[in-house]
């Protein structure tokens, strides 16, 4: 009985955490975040040592009030140098906003090699704040590079993103439908959990 609890009780929230992760708007605005041109989350690609990770961000106001962006590496090895960009890790950008503002943010980051053979994560988290104590949030892990103990032997210098590429960046609005998808599979569990207790 309690191990059918647990079951269900960690179904529900690995339903939630997922629909959660891919969310990217609430009430207050639109986050939308890139890495190397790939739509956040970016997993499965590997990184050398002081090679070049391009990290676009883009957020849209609905309301007047101000917003904190900060580009966050989590843990105490700091992995990563910033090469160019409005800050460093883990250092805060303040906007006063109006309805509609929008502002992009391109940061340019290298591993410094102080992490190597494993995953370091490059997460974004945006406060949207329509007063001080009514505040929204977005926390999106743009990418979750494994950084490889090796040189990257391209070249040296700083690369400069295009912000007036041809190209339409893609959506990292996630799969149309997957809530859904993820409420009947609580649902069912929960279904199957009744049935088998009587």
């Amino acid at each position: 009985m309690v191990r059918k609890n647990i079951l269900l009780f960690s179904v529900i929230i690995i339903c939630i955490l997922i629909q959660n992760s891919s969310a990217a708007e609430n009430n207050f605005g639109i986050v939308k975040a890139w890495c190397n041109q790939e739509p956040a989350t970016v997993n499965n690609f590997k990184v050398k040592i002081n090679e070049p990770i391009i990290v676009k961000v883009e957020i849209t106001s609905k309301i007047e009030g101000f917003i904190d962006v900060i580009l966050e590496e989590p843990g105490p090895t700091k992995s990563y140098d910033v090469i160019s960009g409005p800050t460093d890790f883990d250092d805060y950008i303040t906007y006063d906003v109006t309805s509609s503002w929008s502002k992009e943010e391109t940061w340019v980051i290298t591993p410094n090699g102080k992490w190597t053979n494993g995953i370091a994560p490059i997460n974004l988290y945006v406060q949207l704040n329509k007063d001080i104590d009514d505040v929204e949030r977005v926390q999106i892990t743009i990418a979750n590079p494994y950084i490889l103990d090796e040189q990257y032997s391209g070249s040296t210098s700083k690369p400069t993103p295009d912000p007036k590429s041809t190209d339409q960046p893609p959506s990292s609005e996630g799969s149309p439908g997957f809530g859904l998808v993820a409420a009947l599979m609580g649902m069912a569990v929960v279904v199957l959990t009744r049935r088998s207790l009587h």
